[in-house]
């Protein structure tokens, strides 16, 4: 039975490898993408802050909209709490019958603006954005749907791989026992083995948080096992499908500066959040604004609220408490997958993890060369 699952093992991982070691090496990246964002566009992303109040929204939208041009109408404008920061208005437009990153958005594009003067700061062009290239080979190789199962497929693996490895690795006895847990190598101790001591031992010790990393990637992966984790959250129940309500009616009073009283009410609603999304619905009879978190273990903690278009009012809203268990696990799902529920301790070991996960078909493909190879 064990070589039979030593067979096993290595073919998986020979099939697997390099999709694994690609999203082992993005998941490093990933887990600090908004540090590393912060850092490398910090002219962007910071501004001096000023005594006088930011400009009004409805001041500062046209002035996005002028930099984007007429036919890319701001889709969202994400306002954050902390006075040091610019503010992002960004627009995109999809493309239903691409088939990969690069034609499946026809643009996506984000302007920064100092809220205080107006000035544009950049027009980036997102979707050639480094870290959202990144994120898109993590999340589906850059093919679309068809990365997406490829990717997902490659983590069902992963997992079956991380089980028979704990097979393989298990100790006969107390004297192997000695030798599986730690490294104990010496000046004569061959590259060979210590090449097998990396691929044993670091496999041993990552196998729990590994299991955790590829089991919140499968909730992205596979609509059904995300419906399968919602329902057992639920203690066998699933989430009701949120719709937002129709809004049609005149308002009795249209609001003047809409967004404004949006942002407002938003900030009096959560004063504690990191940020403030406004969404510009097309449908033009819904407005939403949604609260965040941005880089803490609260990031899951998600407000959404809906507003009527003309004049501010509140038609519904999904407050995180008010979420089924389900829905809670799901949202909290980010967090798990780069660690930042344990706030910066968690992203570091998520990020080694990552590391480790990536050198494992390499060292797991030496082990299995020199195996075959070596001797000739």
């Amino acid at each position: 039975m064990k070589q039979l699952i030593k067979k096993l093992h290595l073919w998986l991982g020979l099939a697997s490898g390099l999709v694994v070691f690609i999203l082992g090496i993005t998941g490093c990246i990933y887990v600090f993408e908004e540090e590393l964002k912060h850092a490398f566009y910090r002219e962007w992303y910071d501004v001096a802050p000023q005594q006088n109040e930011p400009l009004q929204l409805e001041q500062l939208l046209p002035i996005a909209q002028e930099a984007l041009g007429k036919d890319r109408p701001v889709k969202v404008i994400n306002v954050p709490a902390e006075s040091n920061k610019s503010y992002r208005f960004m627009t995109f437009k999809n493309n239903p019958s691409g088939w990969n990153y690069f034609n499946i958005y026809q643009y996506y594009q984000t302007v920064f603006i100092n809220p205080y003067n107006g000035q544009v700061l950049k027009v980036q062009d997102s979707k050639m954005e480094f870290f959202r290239i990144v994120v898109i080979i993590h999340y589906n190789l850059l093919l679309g749907s068809v990365g997406k199962q490829i990717v997902g497929w490659s983590t069902v693996v992963f997992i079956c791989l991380l089980l028979s490895g704990l097979v393989l690795w298990w100790p006969k006895n107390k004297t192997a026992a000695k030798q599986v847990y730690w490294f104990r190598w010496r000046p004569t101790t061959k590259w060979k083995r210590k090449n097998y001591d990396l691929h044993n031992i670091l496999g041993f010790y990552i196998l729990g948080f590994g299991l955790v990393i590829a089991l919140t990637g499968l909730v992205w992966a596979f609509n059904g096992f995300s419906s399968g984790v919602d329902w057992l959250a639920n203690g066998g129940v699933h989430s009701p499908k949120r719709v937002s309500k129709y809004v049609d009616r005149k308002p009795e009073k249209e609001a003047k500066g809409v967004y404004d009283v949006i942002l407002q009410d938003l900030a009096e609603k959560k004063k504690q959040a990191d940020s403030y999304e406004i969404r510009l619905n097309n449908t033009a009879f819904l407005l939403q604004g949604v609260t965040r978190y941005g880089n803490n273990p609260k990031r899951h903690q998600v407000d959404i609220y809906q507003y009527h278009p003309k004049s501010g009012e509140l038609i519904e809203q999904l407050t995180y408490e008010e979420k089924t268990n389900g829905e809670k696990l799901k949202s909290m799902n980010y967090t798990i997958h780069v660690g930042s529920i344990l706030g910066l301790p968690g992203k570091i070991l998520a990020f080694f993890v990552s590391l480790i996960i990536a050198s494992l078909p390499i060292t797991g493909f030496f082990v299995w060369y020199n195996r075959t190879y070596g001797k000739r």
